[in-house]
C-alpha cells in the first residue's frame, strides 16, 4: 500500500479566480459631497442579497472594482473567510483583491501608472501555490472606448484609455522578462472581440489567454463582456476557458441594477501543477 502512495501521480492545486466590478460599493450616505448624484446608496437589505451572491460566487480570488473602502468589501467578503488588498488611491472608485484565508500573498506596489487623470491604480499581488507563484493585476479602466482602432479614436475617453495601454504593456513584459506567471482581471470597458486593436497591443507584449474569447455575457439579458480574465506566461497554460461562469442574478428587473450591481461576476478555473 506504501508503494501505490509513493507511485500516486501529485495533484494540481485548482484556483478559482474572479472578476466582480460592483458599481459604486458604499455605505455612506446619500448626503455624503464626494457621491455623484446619481449613485444609489446600498441599504441594508442590498449588502445582505450581495453577500448572499459572493457565497454562490465562492471565488478564492476576487479582483473587484467600484469599493470604495476595506469596510464595503467585508459586508460581502467576511473577514474570517478572506483577506483584503486595495490599492491606496484616495478616491471612491478603488481596485481590490479579495484572496480566500489559507492562500499566502505577498503585495507588490499599485501600479499607480494607470491612475492619470484622477482614474483608478491597479492593485498588484502575488499569490503563492504550492511550489508556484502567480502574479495578479486587478484593473478599472477608463470607460467610453468600448471599441474601435483605438490608435484613431478620437474623444477624451479614447485618449484616457490610450494612456493606461502603456503601462499596462509594461507591466505585461516586465513580467515575461521576469519569467512569471501572471493573471490580469478586472473591468476592462474594452469589449476585445475579433481583431481588437487594445487586446492586440497587449498580445504583442506577450502570448495572453483571455477567457472570455469568443463568448458574450448573458447578465442583465445578454451584453458583451467588458470584464476579462487574461493570463500570460506559465499561467496560459493552466487556466481552464471551458470553466467560464459568469454569475447572473435571479432578479431580472432593470431597477435592480442599482441595488446589486450592473456587472456580473465572471470566473474561469485554473490548474497549478504540483
Amino acid at each position: 500500500m506504501l508503494c501505490l502512495l509513493l507511485a500516486s501521480p501529485a495533484v494540481a492545486d485548482e484556483l478559482k479566480i474572479a472578476t466582480w466590478n460592483l458599481d459604486w460599493l458604499t455605505n455612506r450616505p446619500a448626503s455624503e459631497r464626494f457621491l455623484p448624484s446619481d449613485v444609489t446608496p446600498r441599504q441594508d437589505a442590498d449588502f445582505a442579497r450581495l453577500a448572499a451572491y459572493a457565497r454562490q460566487l465562492n471565488a478564492d480570488v476576487v479582483a473587484i472594482e467600484e469599493v470604495d473602502g476595506p469596510r464595503s468589501v467585508a459586508a460581502l467578503f467576511p473577514r474570517e473567510l478572506y483577506s483584503v488588498h486595495m490599492t491606496g488611491d484616495r478616491i471612491m472608485q478603488r481596485v481590490g483583491i479579495a484572496v480566500r484565508r489559507g492562500i499566502h500573498y505577498t503585495v507588490n506596489p499599485d501600479v499607480t501608472a494607470l491612475a492619470e487623470a484622477r482614474l483608478r491604480s491597479g492593485a498588484d499581488i502575488t499569490l503563492h501555490i504550492g511550489t508556484h507563484d502567480l502574479r495578479m493585476l486587478a484593473v478599472h479602466l477608463k470607460k467610453g472606448c468600448r471599441k474601435g482602432n483605438l490608435a484613431r479614436a478620437t474623444g477624451s475617453a479614447c485618449a484616457a484609455l490610450r494612456d493606461q495601454l502603456g503601462p499596462l504593456t509594461q507591466w505585461i513584459r516586465d513580467r515575461m522578462s521576469a519569467g512569471e506567471a501572471f493573471v490580469i482581471a478586472g473591468d476592462f470597458n474594452r469589449w476585445m472581440d475579433g481583431r481588437d486593436s487594445f487586446l492586440k497591443t497587449l498580445r504583442q507584449a506577450a502570448p495572453l489567454a483571455r477567457a472570455t474569447e469568443g463568448h458574450s455575457s448573458p447578465c442583465w439579458g445578454g451584453e458583451n463582456f467588458i470584464d476579462h480574465i487574461l493570463a500570460g506566461g506559465a499561467a496560459a497554460a493552466w487556466m481552464r476557458p471551458d470553466t467560464l461562469k459568469v454569475l447572473v442574478y435571479q432578479e431580472t428587473d432593470p431597477a435592480l441594477k442599482d441595488r446589486l450591481s450592473d456587472h456580473c461576476a465572471v470566473s474561469v478555473r485554473f490548474n497549478i501543477p504540483p
